[in-house]
């Protein structure tokens, strides 16, 4: 494998190349990850959420170092472990904590307080002042999280809560640290990609054997660690990464909030969960949020302004 140089590239994002299209290609990313709940809780053993991430992200790094044979070098190994203790390891053990103790729409909807925490984060590593029309939809997004965890009849696990508000929080801070530090000199966002699976993966290796090796897997159990692991990390992160490069990072905080989209569809169609009203506003609340947010107001303005006829038309 060959070594990159260690300088960043300049700023904080390559040049600019997004719009509709990238937007919609990187929201294909959180969508992929809504399955994340269904599949956790109807395919793979229980009880064993560390070794679901190990086995999610460390097969698809390995993957992705071998196919990009590029490998971290200087400031971008600590780097890589930051960021990938954040956006993967953390992320991928609190995720799975949530999805063994909530309702999979619940446990992905908590990822509307994201937003916010990433506002903040913004405002202090990048500058980017936080705008009162995005800060507005953050707010409206967590309002939508309080509806759904506060007005349902479903007796929510405080840990599974905590677990799903402390995945948001880690993920927030790999956003903001990955728009910050760029990419090295001539590398892409594979290479990224396979850096951070692979480290988040390691430090979830020792965490996992403390906890427990899941018993030998069934078909059922192959097929979800298969599906975690190519459509939950191989195919969706270098997309992801490659969107958070290129669009505005408060914009792109909020398109994980598709995530209960997908989970609470498949929740609905497979296993017979439903909402409340007032849960129902608020997951509508939520993704309203994510609609709203890759908009300025002129532009939501021009989308909802109706023409007035001409006198004598």
């Amino acid at each position: 494998m060959t070594q990159v140089s260690n300088r960043p590239a300049p700023g904080s994002a390559p040049p600019a190349g997004g719009g509709p299209a990238l937007t919609a290609l990187t929201a294909l990313a959180p969508a992929m990850w809504g399955t994340t709940y269904l599949v956790t809780t109807e395919f793979l053993p229980p009880g064993h959420p560390l070794a679901s991430g190990v086995l999610r992200a460390l097969p698809a790094g390995l993957i992705l170092l071998a196919v990009t044979r590029t490998l971290p070098r200087g400031a971008w190994l600590w780097r890589s472990l930051v960021l990938g203790t954040l956006n993967i390891g953390a992320l991928f053990a609190l995720l799975f904590v949530a999805a063994y103790r909530l309702p999979g729409g619940v446990a992905a909807t908590l990822f509307a307080v994201q937003p916010l925490i990433v506002v903040g984060l913004a405002f202090l590593l990048l500058g980017e002042r936080p705008t009162r029309w995005r800060l507005g939809w953050g707010l409206a997004g967590a309002a939508g999280v309080g509806l759904i965890v506060l007005q349902g009849r479903i007796s929510f696990d405080l840990w599974g809560v905590l677990a799903g508000i402390a995945a948001a929080a880690v993920m927030a801070g790999g956003i903001v640290l990955t728009k910050r530090w760029g990419l090295p000199q001539g590398v892409g966002p594979t290479a990224l990609a396979g850096w951070q699976l692979t480290a988040g993966g390691l430090v979830l290796l020792p965490l996992a054997l403390f906890e427990g090796l899941p018993p030998e897997p069934d078909l059922r159990a192959v097929g979800g660690y298969a599906w975690l692991a190519v459509a939950g990390a191989l195919l969706t992160y270098p997309v992801w990464f490659r969107g958070i490069g290129r669009l505005p990072v408060v914009s792109v905080s909020f398109l994980p909030l598709l995530s209960p989209a997908v989970a609470a569809v498949l929740g609905w169609l497979l296993l017979g969960e439903s909402l409340t009203p007032w849960q129902g506003l608020g997951f509508a609340l939520a993704l309203t949020a994510v609609a709203a947010a890759q908009l300025t107001p002129e532009a939501a303005r021009g989308l909802i302004r109706i023409p007035t006829s001409r006198r004598g038309a």
